[in-house]
């Protein structure tokens, strides 16, 4: 399993709403609210094997309010 970061920009007025979808759909591991550019912060994680595009595509970026997303990838380099 790969642990995966996503960033959330929400629609103003929608991060409430976007949090709640995404706990509904059981995909987080992590959900966070953060200050700045983006508004929630989510850890996730993808098995071997799976796209990770077409996941978060499918799982997280068609969640409504969301207006953009980060993704960030992690390797074990220790």
């Amino acid at each position: 399993m790969k642990a995966v970061f996503v960033q959330l920009q929400c629609a103003p007025g929608q991060t409430y709403a976007v949090a709640d979808h995404l706990f509904e759909r059981e995909v987080a591991s992590e959900l966070y609210s953060t200050s700045g550019e983006y508004d929630l912060l989510m850890k996730i994680y993808i098995d071997d094997g799976v796209d990770i595009g077409k996941f978060i595509n499918e799982n997280i970026a068609n969640v409504p309010g969301i207006v953009r997303s980060l993704t960030t990838l992690t390797f074990k380099a220790f």
